[in-house]
């Protein structure tokens, strides 16, 4: 079972890696394939052979469930016809909607969608061709009206106007991919509530029957409870996220905490969480159920049925129920299968090996959702109990109970907790690197005491306060929410220096695999030889080492960061980041979620020197993050006095026309804005772009950020000499007001890159920019199109476009 399930695993891991689905025909031979080889399995009598013939199989097996399901979920989608036009929908909030000041986020499960015409009755809507292949459920934003957010409840129906569009997520590497999340979800476009069109807007019904609706309209209810009985209290989402597992109104501020000291598992409905409370109950029911002699004489139910099978069906009913309370989360889902597989183990009488059954249980969850091996979590939850059941190999649970003498099992249990946690914290080493390129050095101290507190004091507080009446409902949430703050304060003081964090770049597949192995052999048994040896092949994978780049040379990484600005320059000593993208909402940007990830894959533990060309949020949006959580050793800008990033800037300059500096051979100079610009109010922030040039004695790149026509012709008539450049990132996101053809011509770049959202508000870049630049036969490329842009300044120029070098079946879809 253990092999036909790894096999299965890495079948349905290739697929998830392909650029495009199988045809037909492939397809097709894969399945004949594979019963091939399990005719082969029966019939040949070499052992080897037919181990090999099933592990294959199995693999096959794998590619062609996940294929056909990748089939089925691609078949709904949104016409690009579509996109951007005005169109009216019915159907039912499928998911406890998200809230903050500047609205609701939601799941929509779609009954109909029609053309939207205003002058029309919403019965005179006709439906658009081709309704059976549209997609099923959406993902919708509700602006709110003058700071207050629409009141919505899963399972009501609405009729509302809205535009969509396709999926699509900023692709970077060490990013998130939201193109893959959606996918899973089942949400096949996005879009936004057209709350111009108020009198289209209409609820039809308060509640329609189903099960997922009446399980999200419970969670909004416990929310809600929860909220009301800690007003205003700054650690109430936490509370939240213990009780129904919405992680979305923590603060960015807490998640840093929470993240540097290595507890943000604890902080959901987590796999510990479900096993530690379903393992409860099922003591309890088990102590109860030996127990029933005192009511039942003649027969007690211990001998109608086993209490290993009652508790087996406790902890199973529990864990249900608790996933329930996380909306059916994806990770929470995993740790219930676990649970159902034991306990179907048991009842059928087949539970040998605890390994085999984690193996069935992985095979469950991969059948149910083949993509879920595409996130941490999965690998995390799974390699955690395989470290586990590895460690304590040599320790049967019946010995660690077996002597009569109470401080001898309370040594034995002690000494087989700190192995655990010893083996744990070794055994996801390198799966850490890989996965995030970070490691929290303080996680086994805040884990000693964060997980006992959280597991066994406040979440039993929040649980029970949650479903009590008042005033035991606040008594005891507010105790939790103290413990919490109690929590975050040693925390805060834990994470505080800048040491708590190791970073280091991703390791390749071979740098894993071998510090893997190294982990096996440091804690393998005691017997080994040389176990030390296992810290020496640890070392490749929590090296820093500087990346490739040649004297005299640097790479430039354009992010996809969507409407905004983001560019890294890298030489071979040295780090700057040119502005620092969007800010997407009250508490999201683009520094914590697109850039800071991905200093952390590159290994990057500081900037040497960090420039916002102007205040615009497009452009430093991101900055307050970058700051908070990454050592700076300058910062250029040209915010005004007032501004509150120059104010917790330090050291800060502003950026002045002249100012040049060398890094590792290459020549850095600043074009824009000048001295005078500063002392007069007749500018707008672009008008002040920091516009800088980076020059290799073959090679130069031009960063005008949201520099117009006026300040282009500025330049052109000051420094013409320093205009030409290899490639320009396009002025303004490629709008109308800037790249003139004269400028153009001046610069006369072999390539433009554009930084832009998809089908962003602003409709950036202009067409009219985009056939100037074809008139002049200036070749572009598209962070919307093309993801993360990577440019390699060497003797030749070098590009490298991500979804290219990355390409999944998903992208576009």
């Amino acid at each position: 079972m253990r092999s036909f399930a790894i096999a299965l695993t890495l079948g349905i891991l290739w697929l998830q890696q392909q650029a495009s689905l199988l045809t037909s025909t492939t397809l097709i031979a894969v399945l004949v394939a594979a019963g091939g080889l399990w005719l082969c399995v029966f019939k040949l009598h070499l052992p080897y052979v037919r181990r090999a013939a099933a592990l294959l199989a199995a693999a096959l097996i794998g590619i062609a469930w996940a294929d056909w399901r990748a089939e089925l979920a691609l078949q709904t989608a949104l016409p690009e016809a579509l996109e951007g036009r005005d169109l009216l929908v019915t159907g039912v909030v499928a998911s406890l909607p998200g809230v903050n000041v500047n609205g609701s986020s939601f799941q929509l499960d779609v009954e109909t969608l029609s053309e939207f015409k205003a002058a029309q009755t919403s019965a005179a809507q006709a439906p658009l061709p081709g309704q059976d292949r549209l997609p099923s459920r959406i993902s919708l934003f509700w602006p709110a009206r003058a700071g207050e957010a629409p009141s919505l409840k899963a399972g009501q129906r609405w009729r509302l106007p809205v535009r969509l569009k396709r999926p699509h997520g900023n692709q970077n590497p060490g990013g998130f991919d939201a193109e893959l999340w959606m996918l899973e979800q089942g949400v096949r476009a996005t879009g936004t509530i057209q709350t111009a069109q108020s009198a289209a807007i209409q609820p039809l019904q308060d509640f329609v029957p189903g099960v997922l609706y009446a399980v999200d309209r419970c969670r909004g209810w416990l929310r809600e409870r929860i909220h009301a009985a800690l007003l205003g209290k700054p650690y109430a989402a936490v509370v939240v996220a213990l009780v129904i597992g919405d992680q979305r109104e923590i603060r960015q501020a807490e998640w840093n905490i929470f993240q540097r000291s290595g507890i943000g598992h604890l902080i959901s409905i987590s796999g510990l969480h479900i096993t530690m409370l379903a393992g409860f109950f099922a003591v309890l029911m088990g102590a109860l159920w030996r127990r029933s002699f005192f009511i039942f004489h003649t027969r007690p139910l211990p001998l109608r049925l086993p209490a290993q099978k009652v508790m087996a069906a406790t902890a199973a009913a529990v864990a249900v129920l608790y996933v329930a309370l996380a909306g059916f989360g994806v990770p929470a889902q995993r740790t219930m299968y676990m649970l159902l597989t034991v306990a179907v183990a048991i009842w059928s009488g087949r539970f040998n090996q605890f390994s085999s059954v984690l193996a069935l249980a992985l095979c469950v969850v991969l059948v149910i959702d083949p993509w879920a091996l595409m996130w941490p979590g999965f690998w995390l939850s799974f390699v955690a109990v395989a470290v586990i059941l590895y460690v304590a190999r040599d320790e049967a649970i019946g010995s660690l109970n077996a002597d009569s003498d109470w401080r001898v099992r309370l040594r034995r249990n002690w000494h087989a907790a700190l192995r655990t946690q010893y083996g744990i914290t070794l055994g996801l080493l390198p799966l850490t690197m890989l996965l995030f390129a970070q490691i929290s050095l303080i996680s086994p101290l805040a884990n000693a005491f964060a997980i006992p507190l959280v597991s066994f004091l406040i979440t039993p507080l929040v649980l029970s306060g949650v479903f009590l009446p008042e005033p035991f409902c606040g008594w005891l949430l507010s105790l939790a929410h103290a413990g919490i703050a109690l929590m975050a304060e040693l925390l805060a003081w834990l994470s505080a220096p800048d040491w708590v964090i190791w970073t280091a770049p991703q390791p390749s597949l071979p740098m894993f695999l071998l510090a893997m192995l190294g982990v096996l052999w440091l804690l393998g048994p005691r017997a080994l030889p040389m176990r030390w040896l296992g810290l020496v092949c640890l070392l490749p994978v929590l090296m820093p080492h500087p990346p490739a780049i040649a004297e005299a040379g640097f790479r430039a990484t354009v992010l996809d960061v969507g409407q905004g600005t983001a560019v890294l320059i890298q030489t071979r000593q040295h780090t700057l980041l040119y502005d620092t993208g969007p800010a997407y909402g009250q508490d999201s940007d683009a520094g914590s979620r697109v850039i800071l990830p991905f200093l952390r894959a590159q290994g990057i533990r500081k900037l040497d020197r960090l420039l916002i060309s102007h205040q615009d949020t497009d452009h430093s949006g991101g900055a307050a993050s970058i700051l908070a959580q990454m050592a700076v050793d300058g910062v250029i800008s040209s915010l005004p006095d007032q501004h509150a990033l120059r104010q917790s800037a330090r050291p800060h300059s502003a950026c002045v026309a002249g100012q040049s500096w060398q890094w590792d051979g290459v020549t850095f100079e600043m074009l824009q804005p000048t001295a005078a610009s500063y002392a007069s109010d007749k500018w707008k922030p672009n008008a002040r772009s920091c516009t800088l040039k980076i020059s290799t004695p073959q090679l130069s790149m031009l960063l005008p950020g949201d520099a117009e026509a006026i300040q282009e012709d500025e330049m052109l008539h000051m420094l013409p000499e320093k205009l030409p450049a290899t490639v320009l990132l396009a002025p303004h996101h490629g709008s109308g007001t800037s790249s003139t053809a004269a400028f153009l011509q001046a610069v006369h770049p072999e390539l433009i890159v554009i930084q832009s959202g998809y089908l962003n508000r602003y409709h950036h870049p202009k067409p009219v920019v985009l056939e100037r630049y074809q008139a002049f036969g200036i070749n572009h490329l598209r962070t919307d199109e093309a993801g993360a842009i990577q440019l390699d300044f060497e003797a030749s120029l070098h590009i490298s476009e991500y979804r290219k070098q990355h390409a999944r079946y998903w992208y576009g879809q």
